[in-house]
């Protein structure tokens, strides 16, 4: 059989998902309007209606206007139209598995829509009302269904078309359409607040099943519109000259050196495509590494490092480059750790939160230019073992129970397709999981008996955008920090959020980093300590995740620091110094020439001698 004509019959397996998410739909619509119609929150819905029709102004009506107007039946027609015409029309871009994507996900959800108002007849609110009223049942709300097919359709294309900054700031615009519109809604007096979920719920299942039936990716990487699909190795590796991606012209052979000058890359073969993968090996020959002086190794599930450990055993390596995501860096580092071998990360994962630490270049070829003409130090690593878990190392963060689970239920093709939100949508399913008991034991003082939802262990603190999960891991402090989640019902989960927000806001504004947060913070929704040895103890056997990677469930954690044990290559101007010198002068004082933040600027204790003349030492 068949790649095509298999996955043509996948596809059309999973588009009968869609009468199964009607037919819940409409069961769920039933409850709302019968048995749960007096009960709270849907009791206090009414309340809602009338307090936002009470608080009508001009500015929020004419902004509520203008939404609604948006994700109206002929609006969303038309965009709908333009940006399908656009995906197969515009020179270089056709893409029609895109634009069959996002015309059957706007189709599908008002077909899905038209259904349940059938079978679902709902008043609307008692309230005026800013819009003519159709003749429709209030639940689900179209207007809200429809921009979250539409818009959340878009935010999935974009996700996986576009790269660095530009991605989270075009996919977060997208995103915030559909809760305008459900916001306007409900504010115009049109909806209950449970209809405009219900639309969500609506666009949101039918992009997952639209998602899963179309945008399946063909065998073999990717490589950028417009530029030829590079010839590769049997390893994995792009070809031995290829041209400069800037300039065009094929690249000139730098000075033979004197001393080691091998640079191992170890690539993960779905993250980093050839096109990547090529340009990966011509910028390494641009800085002196020519085909010859270059070792290829692919990751594969059993060997996460590939054959790294067989070759950094060789005398003759300079430089490791990991392609890859947290994952990748995390298999490379523990083979890395304590051999004085720079690491260069060249960011290609889902969510590169060591890379963002390290306030690292997104782009993956900035990010690697940078390095190698960059400075190499020493940065700590995280130790770690358990029941059924063997010891290895860390780089970012490890844990146990909520962030746990939701790294090894989020699905990898989401994953692929729009990066870290996938973690969201995987998230949600676990918001409601049980508190586990566990016991944390500091520095071999007396274990502390806690409940908790999630623990986290980290050598560096921020999540996606900057958000202060540990606001005092610093990758040079020769510690770990450790977090509880505990909140209770939605209120503790509003002001775990809360917390974290106000903490990222306060860093941004220039807070030091320095002075250590509460022992409690948000109500007791979060629980910090910090040490250099943690033991984990829990009563039952929770799931357990190190870098992003989903491992064994099991009942112990045992975590403590080795200082300055991974020298990484990191930006930075400024020279470095004699042997045994210092790395933290190096590079905060590039940052301090730049204006940076000094919270921004990671740092390290070590280096090792020598910088080589392209910049790495």
């Amino acid at each position: 059989m068949s790649y095509a004509h298999s996955a043509g019959t996948r596809s059309g397996r999973l588009l009968l998902l869609l009468p199964l998410q009607a037919v819940s739909l409409a069961g769920l619509g039933l409850l709302v309007t019968g048995p749960l119609a007096g009960r709270w929150p849907l009791s206090a819905e009414d309340g809602v209606n009338r307090a936002l029709a009470d608080r009508r102004e001009a500015v929020a009506t004419a902004l509520s206007d203008g939404m609604s107007l948006l994700a109206g039946t002929e609006s969303i027609v038309a965009l709908t139209l333009v940006a399908v015409l656009a995906l197969l029309l515009v020179p270089r871009i056709a893409r029609w598995r895109e634009a069959a994507f996002l015309a059957g996900a706007v189709a599908a959800q008002s077909a899905v829509f038209l259904l349940v108002t059938l079978l679902v007849g709902r008043a609307r609110p008692d309230v005026p009302h800013l819009d003519a009223a159709p003749p429709t049942s209030s639940f689900p709300s179209g207007h809200v269904g429809a921009s979250t097919a539409l818009f959340g359709g878009l935010a999935v294309l974009a996700a996986g078309r576009l790269r660095g900054g530009r991605r989270g700031l075009v996919v977060g615009m997208l995103l915030l359409v559909p809760l305008a519109v459900a916001a306007s809604r409900v504010y115009r007096g049109m909806h209950h607040p449970s209809d405009v979920v219900a639309g969500l719920l609506n666009g949101v299942c039918t992009l997952l099943v639209m998602t899963y039936a179309l945008l399946r990716s063909a065998p073999g990487g990717s490589t950028p519109a417009g530029l030829p699909a590079p010839r590769t190795r049997p390893d994995g590796a792009a070809p031995d000259l290829m041209p400069d991606v800037t300039t065009g012209k094929a690249p000139q052979a730098a000075a033979v050196r004197a001393g080691p000058r091998r640079a191992v890359v170890v690539r993960h073969p779905h993250a980093c495509g050839d096109g990547t993968a090529a340009r990966v090996r011509a910028l390494l020959h641009r800085h002196g590494y020519p085909g010859t002086d270059q070792t290829w190794t692919a990751t594969t599930a059993e060997e996460p490092a590939g054959a790294l450990a067989a070759h950094v055993a060789e005398a003759d390596t300079a430089l490791v480059v990991v392609c890859g995501g947290d994952g990748t860096v995390r298999a490379c580092a523990d083979v890395l750790s304590g051999s004085g071998i720079p690491l260069a990360i060249v960011p290609c994962g889902t969510g590169n939160l060591l890379a963002r630490n390290l306030r690292l270049p997104s782009d993956p070829d900035t990010a690697l230019r940078a390095a190698l003409t960059g400075t190499a130090v020493g940065l700590d690593v995280g130790r770690i073992h358990g029941d059924g878990l063997a010891p290895t190392r860390f780089t970012v963060m490890a844990g146990a129970g909520f962030d746990a689970a939701m790294v090894r239920d989020a699905s990898a093709r989401l994953k692929q397709r729009l990066g870290w939100p996938a973690y969201v949508l995987s998230a949600l399913r676990h918001l409601g999981d049980p508190r586990m008991r566990l016991s944390v034991r500091l520095d071999g003082a007396a274990p502390l008996e806690r409940r908790a939802r999630m623990v986290v262990i980290g050598n560096v603190g921020s999540l996606q955008g900057g958000l202060p999960l540990l606001p005092d891991a610093r990758p040079d402090s020769g510690r770990l920090e450790v977090v509880l989640l505990d909140p209770r019902g939605v209120a503790g989960w509003l002001a775990a959020a809360g917390h974290l927000l106000a903490r990222s806001g306060s860093r941004a504004a220039g807070q030091r980093p320095g002075a250590r947060p509460d022992r409690r913070a948000a109500g007791g929704a979060l629980e910090y300590f910090s040490a250099e040895r943690i033991e984990l103890r829990f009563a039952r056997p929770q799931p357990r995740e190190l870098d992003g990677d989903a491992f064994a469930a099991g009942t112990r954690l045992t975590a403590h620091v080795e200082p300055g044990a991974l020298r990484v290559c990191l930006p930075g101007r400024a020279p470095v110094g004699p042997a045994g010198a210092t790395g933290v002068t190096a590079v905060t004082g590039a940052a301090e020439q730049t204006g940076a933040p000094e919270e921004t600027q990671p740092a390290a204790r070590a280096t090792a001698p020598g910088i080589r003349p392209d910049g790495v030492h």
